[in-house]
């Protein structure tokens, strides 16, 4: 029996590498489901405004996505491990350090600079990173179950936020947080190795050895060259747009103003982040189910199902919020929380179709649109609030762009380049 034969016979490192990036991103995720919670505290304690607060998601989730293709490139040169420790410590540092905040600008610097380069270091470019280099087999599986994780901790920490807020005030929540990030940090220390290569080993599903690449270049240099040959394919552009529309109906406006929203209606705090936090449980489904489509079906297909049903939802939401939750909305929270991230494992696999090598990178750039269009929305849903006295106009907007990003994914053509990956074997 070869070795090669032996170690596909074991438990494959590959697993274990996934199962830590989980963990990593559940970890970084706890401050996804933060703002949502902590808007009206902030605001009832230093009397901010929402759009004030909305600009600190804004900057927040900007930098989320700006800088995941510099991530990507910082991990092909220094590897997984230190980028994701040293992103943990800084999401530990912007959201320890905001407790003793008195200011609107030290919300920005800590809510926004801070933890969005910390959690932009963890973002889907870690995904693809992982799912490219240690898998040819079950990619879009491991890619749904990965985007899940964030959809998970969300589930997690919502709820334990929202009670912790509602018992002791945000900055205890807020260290809740912060010590999750510095207790996650010495497990992907330990464990995360960055190539197959680094344990002797093939990627899952392949049948040689890949030798662990060499790059080129400077970090900034590589991920900005990678930006202007991608810019070059009309495909990317296509991706990018419909990605910046995903970014704008999740991060943007439900994850952010959905309890707000609520509350306009008469909902309890509480009870709208327990909404909030089921469609994190819907979330783990639909995607992980994405990513199994997604190793079968035509990813394009896909996308367009997912974006024109995400469009209808949004457009029955304002008939839909009441003081309490009615049946009708929990069938809106069932199919947004299917919906919510199942486009990423199919984005993922049309980047790899048409990119190849540069997939982490390339997807780097697209998930910097997403976030750009949760920015845009996170601020723009706030003064739409601020000026109309609802969010109503917010939801009819992001309906009609949900079909906007359903042509635009449709329109990507079928041709894909040469990966040159290695081969893969049948896996049970």
């Amino acid at each position: 029996m070869t070795d090669l034969t032996r170690d596909r016979k074991l438990l494959h490192y590959a697993w274990i590498v996934a199962a830590v990036t989980f963990v990593a991103i559940l970890g970084a995720a706890g401050f996804r489901s933060v703002p949502g919670v902590m808007m009206d505290p902030l605001h009832m304690e230093f009397g901010w405004s929402h759009a004030t607060i909305g600009m600190a998601m804004s900057v927040n989730m900007a930098l989320y996505g700006l800088t995941a293709p510099f991530a990507a490139a910082l991990m092909d040169r220094l590897g997984i491990r230190p980028v994701v420790c040293g992103a943990l410590v800084l999401i530990a540092a912007g959201t320890g350090l905001s407790t003793l905040m008195t200011a609107s600008w030290q919300l920005i610097l800590l809510w926004g600079v801070l933890v969005g380069l910390g959690t932009g270091s963890i973002s889907m470019a870690v995904v693809a990173t992982v799912a490219t280099r240690w898998f040819v087999a079950r990619r879009g599986l491991v890619t749904g179950v990965l985007t899940a994780a964030s959809a998970t901790g969300q589930l997690i920490f919502l709820p334990v936020v929202a009670m912790l807020t509602d018992r002791y005030g945000w900055r205890v929540a807020t260290l809740l947080v912060t010590a999750v990030a510095l207790a996650v940090a010495p497990i992907v220390a330990v464990a995360v190795r960055s190539f197959p290569a680094d344990k002797g080993l093939p990627p899952y599903g392949a049948t040689e050895l890949v030798p662990r690449p060499v790059y080129q270049g400077g970090t900034a240099r590589r991920a900005v060259a990678a930006l202007f040959d991608a810019a070059h394919h009309r495909v990317f552009w296509l991706l990018a747009g419909s990605f910046a529309i995903c970014g704008a109906t999740t991060n943007g406006l439900l994850q952010t103003h959905f309890i707000p929203a609520a509350q306009d209606h008469g909902m309890p705090p509480t009870t709208a982040a327990s909404l909030l936090a089921l469609i994190g449980v819907f979330d783990v489904v639909g995607t992980i189910a994405s990513g199994w489509f997604t190793d079968r079906l035509d990813s394009r297909v896909l996308l367009v199902v997912y974006y024109v049903g995400r469009g209808i939802a949004l457009a029955l939401l304002p008939s839909l919020l009441t003081g309490h939750a009615t049946p009708s909305l929990w069938v809106f929270i069932l199919f947004y929380g299917l919906d919510w991230v199942a486009t990423v494992p199919p984005t993922i696999a049309l980047c790899r179709k048409h990119f190849g090598e540069q997939t982490s990178v390339v997807f780097g750039w697209v998930f910097a649109s997403h976030q750009v269009g949760a920015a845009v929305a996170a601020v723009g849903a706030g003064y739409i609030r601020d000026a109309s006295g609802g969010y109503d106009p917010a939801f009819y907007t992001a309906a009609g762009l949900c079909v906007i990003a359903a042509g635009l994914c449709w329109a990507v053509p079928r041709v894909r380049r040469s990966t040159g990956e290695p081969q893969a074997v049948p896996v049970a």
